[in-house]
């Protein structure tokens, strides 16, 4: 705004002066012409050069300069001066009296110490020409004295609108102001997952329709609204599909159990069995016991989310490293298993089992989608107050495309990855679901020939070692 005024400012300014200039000058031209009209037309023919002093007609105002020229002399040159005064010397501005055009029309010509001047000179019938001048002094600080308070007043006028209108500004958009708090609040919300209320709403006193701020803050109630109502039958929906998770998982539990158990019972019966039957029933107690997995991931998972609380118990993260590396080694022998431990043990605040079912899938990822030989590093550390657990692979990696997905639930590798072994798709999914409920984070980081996973969980101040 304060730019635009200045903008404006300068265009009436400007043309204010050049309008100024014009009729200031035109009325110094009519003064001269005037003051040029009374040279007497019947002057006696002077000598060339002679040394006689100049003659002004009666009515020429101080300050007049009068030149009477023939055949390219300066006959005489002078200024009238104020009573009592030295006239002015022009002897050393006869140069510039000589080039004035006698063609009657008035020009300015600096003459050095008397300063600029407007002459005219007319040719007179007996061949002389007769200079007449008029000082541009006063038309010249004229001019100076309105541009300098034209710029005054622009610059005072330019701060005063600055300030009123930062003040204004400022207290007409202060609903806008606490329109803009509001949407801020609502930001830091967690609206992704669990039971979510919105009571942040907008005053009633800015959410008015009649003015802009106010309809900018009903809308952002509307929105608000329309948000509030979609979680609500969000978390109504998710409720009932973690209900109905957890409810068929604990049920299929029971007839699980009993289907392994009739087929080991049946396979180790003392009357003998056809290999085809015999062969048929380790099937069913293979996929049985990989159904009975399946059932205790979504049950597991069903819990976490519904905010089932962890322990918080010292769990020592050194140890269960190199517990669950050596049954890692158990299931993998062809793996090369390496261990990368401090010196002391690092201690974390957490839910021990869950922990151990933490590094237990993870381990296992690597050993089921990595091909045998792979070398799978397991460290732990400290960094500041977390604790890092790394699992380091040389194995082929994650596709591209599949590593932003790889802790979504039933999320599979492609062919490229070896499937030595089943995977339900739920091992990394309940790494990140414990991970988060125990207050840490996971990420992965892949590329053809390294593969690391790094979790960070809330270290214990009781033991620790730098990583």
């Amino acid at each position: 705004m304060v730019g635009l005024l200045a903008l404006a400012f300068l265009i009436v300014g400007v043309a204010t002066e050049a309008t100024l200039v014009r009729a200031l000058y035109s009325r110094v031209d009519d003064q001269l012409t005037a003051a040029a009209a009374r040279v007497p037309r019947g002057l006696d023919r002077l000598p060339p050069l002679s040394p006689r002093e100049p003659r002004f007609p009666p009515g020429q105002v101080i300050g007049t300069l009068a030149a009477h020229l023939r055949y390219g002399q300066v006959v005489y040159a002078g200024v009238l001066p104020e009573q009592g005064q030295t006239p002015p010397d022009l002897g050393g501005q006869e140069a510039t009296l000589l080039s004035v055009p006698a063609d009657a029309v008035p020009r300015s010509y600096d003459l050095g110490e008397l300063g600029d001047y407007r002459l005219v000179a007319r040719r007179m019938p007996d061949g002389d020409v007769f200079v007449t001048g008029l000082p541009l002094a006063e038309t010249r600080e004229t001019l100076y004295l309105v541009a300098l308070v034209v710029a005054g007043v622009t610059v005072l006028a330019l701060a005063g609108v600055g300030y009123l209108g930062v003040v204004i500004v400022r207290r007409t958009l202060r609903p806008l102001s606490r329109v803009a708090a509001t949407a801020t609040r609502v930001s830091q919300l967690r609206l992704d997952r669990g039971e979510v209320e919105l009571p942040q709403r907008v005053a009633e006193r800015d959410a008015d329709d009649r003015t802009e701020v106010g309809q900018v803050g009903a809308a952002l109630n509307r929105m608000l609204d329309h948000v509030g109502n979609a979680l609500q039958v969000r978390q109504a929906s998710e409720t009932q599909v973690r209900q109905f998770v957890a409810d068929a998982s604990h049920e299929l539990r029971t007839p699980l159990a009993a289907i392994r158990g009739y087929a080991e019972v049946s396979r180790r019966g003392g009357q003998p069995v056809p290999p085809e039957v015999a062969h048929v029933l380790r099937r069913v107690e293979s996929e049985a016991e990989r159904m009975t997995a399946l059932v205790e991931d979504m049950l597991l998972l069903a819990r976490l989310d519904a905010g089932r609380p962890l322990a918080h118990d010292q769990v020592d993260l050194s140890m269960l490293t190199v517990d669950a590396v050596s049954d890692a080694h158990a299931a993998g022998p062809r793996h090369d298993w390496q261990l990368d431990l401090p010196e002391e043990p690092v201690v974390v605040v957490g839910d021990s089992a869950r922990l151990q079912q933490v590094l237990a899938n993870l381990l296992g990822n690597a050993r089921t989608h990595t091909p045998e030989g792979t070398r799978v590093t397991v460290g732990v550390g400290v960094s500041g107050r977390e604790a890092v657990l790394r699992v380091v692979d040389n194995g082929p990696g994650i596709p591209a495309e599949l590593l932003p997905h790889v802790f979504e639930r039933f999320a599979r590798g492609d062919s490229s990855r070896s499937r030595a072994a089943g995977s339900t798709g739920l091992g990394l999914a309940i790494v990140h679901a414990v991970v988060a409920a125990q207050g840490g984070s996971v990420a992965v980081e892949s590329a053809p020939g390294r593969t690391i996973f790094t979790v960070r969980l809330p270290a214990s101040t009781h033991r620790a070692a730098e990583l």
